[in-house]
């Protein structure tokens, strides 16, 4: 636990931040092909009401989602903090109480998703033979909710601890793996359609689990299997991080189902096919900056836990420069390339014609993303997951949702999409007051404790 730790005090901000973030963004990067591949080869290989019913499912698998971030960045959120601290009798509790939590969230994910998939489908718009697929897809992927939620969640906890190029490495071979398997699936269960796709994922995520398993059981530097039993003390500190990271998830699927209710009402039923591939190609922008908020974790927490409160702040900044760069990456290649991109998704040109200048509106505040998402991250490493759960709150459901109904009143169609980037330029300008107060304090602190002298 050392070395981990005294990197993390000592080494450079930026070549810090590069050796955290590039293996998690390549790894985050590879997992968002997991939809994004999936959702090709569906369109491609078995039709658009295929692609609808995949589309139409998505909001309800962030479920799963949800679960995964809550257990993992809770835990990883304790980790690092005590790391930081050197507190080896906290490290030791953190994988028998995520096992736990896992087994106990996922078995409740069964439970009520595998019998209310229909009901679950009726509101995102599907009918008829969307209905049917979509049922069938949902309910195959309910059924490894164990396997991807101990997968994600540990492989968080990987990541808290520093181990970002393994961390990559699992996660990198199960995704190959999905997409290798993706249409040899496809072709051998032609019948099934889009469930012969989620069988090929959970295949790939319990291969995930079982290497995951094997490094936390043999390998890890720091976090190793005790005790596999419910921690009680560390639950408050896992829930009130935890909470806003998996609100952020589980009301995606509020926000997602009200905004495909809605453009079915006023677009029609081709609607959900381009808000469906323009939301996979998001996730997919996404979730390298995600990746990168993984790495800011660890360096923010640990810091923060040792009392390096300059430092915390100079690596935010890092990250948040880092992030933005990356962002206006993605920025450009979906402003200059909408009509490849929906092409890939949706074989018809003129409904990909449909939906040029929504795609281009829709991700208009992208290169903003990486200041919101640090932001958030950094609260959560800090263990204010009050002030992240303000923001999640009123990005994922207070007002996207007003936003979606209120706006195609006046402006059809195109106020559905317009509503999402309306949203995100509202909800950065809370988050950057939010930050400039937590920055405040941490001056304030600083004053108070003298910073070692690796902390400059």
């Amino acid at each position: 636990m050392t070395d981990v730790r005294n990197n993390l005090l000592t080494e450079d901000p930026w070549k810090l931040m590069f050796r955290l973030s590039l293996p998690a963004i390549l790894g985050q990067f590879v997992v968002g092909l997991y939809a994004f591949v999936d959702s090709i080869y569906v369109g491609q290989m078995v039709g658009v009401s295929a692609m609808s019913a995949v589309s139409a499912a998505s909001p309800f698998v962030l479920i799963n989602n949800g679960i995964a971030v809550l257990v993992g960045i809770g835990s990883g959120s304790i980790l690092a903090r005590a790391v930081g601290a050197g507190d080896q009798a906290t490290v030791d509790k953190i994988m028998g109480n995520l096992t736990v939590l896992v087994i106990l969230l996922s078995g409740l994910v069964m439970a009520i998703g595998i019998p209310l998939a229909p009901v679950f489908l009726r509101l995102s718009g599907a009918e008829g033979e969307v209905l049917t697929m979509g049922v069938s897809y949902l309910r195959t992927v309910y059924l490894g909710s164990i396997f991807v939620n101990f997968m994600q969640s540990a492989n968080m906890v990987m990541r808290a601890e520093g181990r970002m190029g393994t961390a990559m490495a699992i996660m990198a071979g199960g995704a190959v793996l999905n997409i290798i398997l993706d249409p040899v699936f496809i072709l051998l269960m032609p019948g099934r359609g889009p469930q012969a796709v989620a069988l090929a994922t959970i295949l790939s995520q319990f291969c995930q689990a079982v290497f995951t398993l094997v490094y936390f059981i043999k390998k890890s530097p720091v976090v190793r299997f005790r005790k596999i039993r419910l921690e009680p003390s560390l639950l408050p500190g896992i829930f009130s991080v935890g909470v806003s990271a998996m609100l952020m998830q589980v009301l995606m699927l509020v926000q997602m189902t009200v905004v495909y209710n809605t453009a079915v009402r006023y677009g029609g039923p081709d609607q959900i096919a381009l808000m469906g591939a323009a939301q996979r190609v998001l996730q997919l922008a996404f979730v390298p900056i995600w990746g990168m908020s993984q790495g800011l974790q660890p360096a923010a927490g640990t810091n923060y836990g040792a009392k390096q409160y300059r430092r915390v702040k100079t690596m935010t900044n890092v990250f948040i420069a880092g992030s933005t760069i990356l962002a206006l990456v993605f920025f450009g290649i979906m402003q200059l390339f909408p009509r490849g991109i929906l092409s890939a998704f949706i074989t018809d040109p003129s409904i990909v014609e449909q939906g040029l200048g929504n795609f281009r509106l829709m991700y208009s505040v992208f290169p903003t993303y990486g200041l919101l998402i640090m932001t958030m991250t950094f609260f959560q490493a800090l263990g204010k997951g009050a002030k992240a759960g303000m923001v999640v709150m009123l990005r994922q459901i207070a007002l996207i949702v007003p936003l979606v109904l209120i706006l195609p009143r006046f402006l059809g169609i195109t106020g559905v999409w317009l509503a999402i980037p309306a949203n995100d330029a509202i909800v950065l300008v809370l988050a950057l007051v939010l930050l400039a107060g937590e920055y405040r304090n941490l001056t304030k602190l600083e004053k108070g404790v003298m910073p070692l002298p690796s902390a400059a």
